[in-house]
């Protein structure tokens, strides 16, 4: 069975499902998805993604949400990202992470320090939970290390990693995870599955990231949970093994990271 660790559940294109979340999460049951958590990008998703985990969790899918700001949101949101508020809105159990956090110098270079200070905060509130932080990082990778060095965080996940094996070697020093998605797949991107075949296979997780980002077969469709088989499918390629051992490692390696601190 697997695990999608990051999906945007109250974003996706449901076009395809004449308009209901419903048809996603039958899909996603379909393609033995039988976990995911969805992600919030900003305080305002909060109440949605809390009513779709309620509604859609039952005994064939477990569905949890992490809480946090995008560091591409604007300055007021990114301001607005107390430690004591996020840690406020964390605490309950159907809230498995923070974040997603981090810094993208692509998308928002004028917020930069807005960003690094976000990012602080959303390491001591995941620090005084116990629960991992989602890290979001796009051109500026020595900051993201930097800052997670001096607040010294050490349990979370580097999602849809994009990087090289330097960086991602420093980030396994610290005790992340490292989550690849559908670009694993991509034609162009042989030097994402060169690092990822020296990834420890006990920190390994996948991810869609959904409606962004499809995989190969499905790239240039909305993306969906359901297509993170198709990731699976090329990592198990990759490091020569059968999908159903990836499936189980990749869910056992979310479980260890979920009860990390328990």
């Amino acid at each position: 069975m697997l695990t999608d660790t990051h999906c945007h559940l109250n974003r996706l294109n449901l076009d395809k499902y004449d308009g209901n979340l419903s048809g996603a999460i039958d899909a996603m049951k379909q393609a033995k998805v039988n976990r995911a958590m969805a992600i919030m990008c900003d305080f305002a998703e909060y109440d949605e993604i809390h009513k779709i985990i309620h509604d859609f969790t039952d005994k064939e899918l477990t569905l949890g949400m992490s809480v946090g700001v995008h560091p591409c949101e604007d300055i007021a949101v990114l301001k607005s990202a107390t430690v004591e508020k996020l840690t406020d809105m964390a605490s309950e159990d159907f809230v498995w992470a923070i974040g997603e956090t981090g810094l993208d110098y692509y998308w928002s270079e004028e917020n930069i320090v807005e960003q690094k200070k976000s990012l602080a905060r959303h390491i001591q509130a995941s620090k005084d939970l116990k629960k991992p932080i989602i890290v979001h990082t796009r051109d500026a990778k020595k900051d993201t290390i930097d800052i997670l060095k001096a607040e010294q965080a050490e349990h979370g996940i580097i999602h849809c990693f994009t990087e090289d094996w330097a960086m991602a070697k420093q980030a396994l020093d610290l005790g992340f995870y490292i989550s690849f998605s559908g670009i694993v797949s991509f034609k162009n991107a042989q030097s994402l599955r060169d690092a990822a075949l020296k990834i420890p296979k006990d920190r390994l997780l996948i991810e869609t990231d959904s409606p962004y980002l499809a995989p190969v077969p499905m790239r240039g469709k909305p993306n969906e949970p359901a297509f993170v088989a198709h990731v699976a499918e090329c990592l198990a390629e990759l490091l020569d093994i059968n999908v159903e051992t990836l499936a189980q490692l990749t869910s056992k390696n979310f479980d260890n990271l979920l009860a990390q601190y328990q």
